[in-house]
């Protein structure tokens, strides 16, 4: 474990890891608030959680694997605490919120370490297509957490609703979210890229012309 934090960064690390850590918590706050939109059965979380994923794309893309690896790992066990801690506060019972909160950091940790690879993957194989592996990497990385979570959380759980809704709730969750992702996150994506490659290259002119 301890290798995964060497030759690292740390302050960008734990920056990194606080933004996945808040976005997981505020998703978890919003996750059992369901809503329904053309008959299609969401949670509110569906509109937050993509924020993950374009912070792990853009990481792995401006700061490598390694660094995105890395912020997973950090931020894992206090997205579990957190997790329960602002169920707990919402008034669900230990049980539930110690649930939804394994759940949620389970499905945060495999959905964005595959996130991490299959993304690397797809950039290094068609890397003339900024928006080919951040689309496709949405799509596959989604479809993981969303199914992940809502069978872990609630399948047979004490909710009563979400018990029985849980399969299509997520697949509605998982639309949602993919239509999220690829109508207003990736041109956010995109335009986060050639901002950070523009800061990028101007430090470059600023150090040659030093």
């Amino acid at each position: 474990m301890l290798k995964i934090f060497k030759d690292v960064d740390m302050s960008t690390v734990l920056k990194l890891a606080g933004l996945h850590i808040f976005v997981i918590v505020v998703s978890n706050a919003l996750v059992s608030i369901p809503v329904e939109f053309y008959g299609i059965k969401v949670t509110w979380a569906a509109f937050t959680y993509p924020f993950v994923v374009l912070a792990t794309d853009l990481t792995v893309r401006m700061l490598g694997k390694n660094i995105a690896r890395t912020t997973i790992a950090a931020a894992y066990p206090l997205a579990i605490i957190g997790s329960i801690a602002v169920v707990m506060l919402e008034g669900a019972p230990t049980s539930v919120a110690m649930r939804i909160g394994f759940a949620s950091a389970t499905a945060y940790g495999i959905g964005c370490l595959l996130d991490v690879y299959v993304f690397q993957y797809l950039r290094e194989n068609w890397s003339r297509q900024w928006w080919l592996a951040p689309a496709l990497s949405t799509i596959v990385t989604n479809i993981i957490d969303t199914y992940t979570f809502f069978f872990v959380a609630f399948a047979n759980g004490g909710d009563e609703y979400m018990a029985a809704n849980w399969a299509e709730i997520a697949t509605g969750q998982l639309l949602t979210k993919i239509a999220i992702g690829l109508i207003l996150f990736l041109p956010a994506y995109g335009a986060l890229l050639r901002y950070l490659n523009g800061k990028l290259a101007d430090n470059d002119e600023e150090q040659q012309e030093q």
